[in-house]
């Protein structure tokens, strides 16, 4: 009767993308009781304290759930770099890894296929997008552009900001005002690109 209860009081939680342990805690569910329905095949442990239920489905395509997942468990993580360029078709790279940006204070967790970035400004530019039909952290298209001069190969940052003038969905003001901020002289390639 106890294990129904546990499960019962879990079952809220276990359709989520992802729980937290501290979530089970507030249902009155310990550590120890999340970890024997891990060895029971009922939950699945993905990081240190995180957690899903096994059946628990994320509202996204195959494409994009494990960075769904990975974003949501990682507080205050941004999906940047060449996962959020994917994101906003900004570049013609398909990542092999997901790439998350996290306050420069953090320690940087382990998970698979990600590299995390510590950043000292996580903010600036950084938004709340539905990717299909969940909310993640993102930087901006601006923000990631200009951080791809900063952390990626010139090719593929010139790439990108072609691609975004091309497609007519940046600000090239706010690109300006950003590269400003983090020192990133990008004038010159917007001009060469605008000729």
């Amino acid at each position: 009767m106890k294990t129904i209860t546990k499960i019962e009081k879990l079952k809220s939680l276990l359709s989520k993308p992802i729980f937290f342990a501290k979530d089970a805690r507030k249902l009155k569910v310990s550590s120890s009781v999340l970890n024997y329905y891990v060895k029971q095949g009922i939950i699945e442990s993905i990081g240190h304290g995180v957690y899903r239920g096994k059946d628990s489905k994320v509202n996204a395509s195959f494409e994009w759930e494990d960075l769904i997942i990975i974003s949501k468990s990682v507080p205050n993580s941004v999906v940047c770099l060449i996962s959020a360029l994917a994101i906003y078709d900004l570049t013609e790279e398909i990542p092999r890894r997901h790439w998350i940006a996290v306050p420069n204070s953090t320690t940087c967790p382990t998970r698979e296929n990600t590299i995390f970035k510590r950043m000292r400004d996580t903010e600036t530019g950084k938004i709340n997008y539905k990717l299909d039909g969940e909310i993640i952290c993102i930087f901006d298209r601006e923000r990631t552009i200009v951080d791809s001069f900063r952390f990626l190969s010139l090719e593929t940052a010139i790439k990108s900001l072609k691609m975004g003038i091309n497609s007519k969905q940046i600000d090239l003001n706010k690109i300006m005002k950003y590269a400003q901020k983090f020192n990133v002289k990008i004038e010159p390639y917007i001009h060469s690109l605008m000729i």
